[in-house]
């Protein structure tokens, strides 16, 4: 699966690193200069969460911005719990 939020589409982006030497002219140098670029990618902050999705709940990824505006909808806690043994059987053992 790729690195794509299902709300708002963000997904990994390419850019450059510029990186630089010199002082810079306000400090009392020449000035800074770029010495190399070199391409790099700026990737999303994805998270695979279980969500409610068209009535059923399953998971999917989604970028943290999303589910901090709110556009995640998470199913219910789950309130089942499995039946007590009966107290004459764990007396006998």
């Amino acid at each position: 699966m790729s690195r794509v939020c299902y709300y708002t589409g963000k997904k990994t982006r390419a850019g450059r690193s510029i990186a630089r030497k010199g002082k810079a002219k306000y400090l009392g140098g020449v000035g800074r200069k770029t010495t190399g670029v070199t391409k790099r990618k700026f990737k999303p902050n994805i998270q695979r969460v279980r969500a409610v999705v068209d009535g059923k709940v399953c998971r999917i990824k989604v970028s943290a911005k999303a589910i901090l505006m709110g556009l995640v909808i998470k199913p219910q806690k789950r309130t089942w719990k499995p039946e007590q043994a009966p107290a004459d059987t764990a007396a006998e053992s």
